[in-house]
């Protein structure tokens, strides 16, 4: 795996990143030339950049989830091109094998797709597709088995005496034993409680700045959005409503609200302070961002 810089906070540094992935006016059509024909995605174009953080939001049926298998080949375009590095992933489709291995991509409950003895076996199965092993799978096992959280002692027992969190970090451990370029998560932490939730988005913000790794995150909770990525991808009816950085998202936050999206707990505290006349930016996020708001408000001799 080639290791990448974090994702720099200078916009001027941002632009200077290439790109790793670029969707060109990708189209996918489920049932064509059938009375249950519909375009899942439509004509969508955007690209993703080297060792960036970037979160996928959508209402149910928006395409994020075909989206996301285009990515790394999984599903082919009915039109348009998915380019990684540069070059069109179904130039060769011998080789999308390949391409599978440099973007990795975790389903929602990736826990039910865990089949092996121990939990090091179950691991090592991406890596030992690749081709590798000895000492360089061991290494592969016990280095995403500890970016994950899981202790040396779990590797030897059987993945089905694990707790749901537990299962989940198994399964991520096995897509990071590939040393992807790309790690794709589909709803990483659905179902776990919040210590669970909490946990499990530590691990990924770790595995994306120790290794400055390409992270592309789906989820429904606007609250993990606001607190990880960099820049935000909305979808609406199968194409892009709108993308930017969280405070360019969600200071669009009614029109988020009329497209039938959520918005981060802290950002509805602030519209509705804006609503009752306090002077305070409706786009904040973060719970950081409201006090030093608060604060300074309180020091201008500001109600508050």
């Amino acid at each position: 795996m080639r290791w990448l810089p974090p994702f720099p906070n200078n916009r001027e540094e941002t632009n200077a990143l290439k790109d790793i992935l670029q969707i060109e006016n990708l189209t996918h059509t489920y049932g064509a030339g059938t009375p249950f024909q519909r375009d899942a995605v439509k004509d969508l174009s955007f690209s993703v950049r080297e060792g960036e953080f970037l979160g996928i939001i959508g209402h149910t049926g928006s395409g994020k989830s075909t989206l996301i298998q285009h990515l790394n080949g999984l599903l082919k375009p009915t039109s348009g091109r998915i380019l990684l590095d540069g070059k069109d992933i179904w130039a060769e489709p011998k080789k999308i094998r390949d391409v599978r291995f440099r973007v990795g991509l975790v389903f929602q409950y990736p826990e039910y797709q865990l089949f092996e003895e121990t939990v090091y076996k179950d691991i090592a199965f991406g890596p030992m597709n690749m081709g590798k092993s000895g000492e360089e799978l061991d290494r592969c096992i016990r280095e995403s088995a500890k970016l994950v959280g899981l202790k040396s002692e779990t590797l030897e027992k059987s993945p089905f005496e694990l707790s749901g969190g537990q299962k989940r970090r198994v399964a991520l451990a096995g897509v990071l034993a590939m040393e992807p370029e790309v790690l794709v998560l589909d709803e990483p932490t659905a179902g776990l409680d919040p210590a669970g939730r909490e946990n499990l988005m530590a691990n990924i913000r770790d595995f994306h700045r120790n290794r400055g790794g390409t992270v592309i995150l789906v989820s429904h909770s606007m609250d993990e959005i606001a607190q990880n990525v960099d820049r935000i991808l909305v979808l609406k009816s199968a194409k892009v409503l709108m993308q930017g950085a969280p405070r360019e998202i969600f200071a669009r936050a009614d029109e988020l609200l009329s497209a039938g999206l959520d918005v981060p707990q802290i950002t509805r505290v602030a519209m509705a302070l804006k609503r009752r006349g306090v002077p305070i930016d409706p786009a904040v996020y973060t719970v950081k961002e409201l006090k030093r708001q608060l604060l300074a408000l309180r020091k201008g001799g500001a109600v508050c």
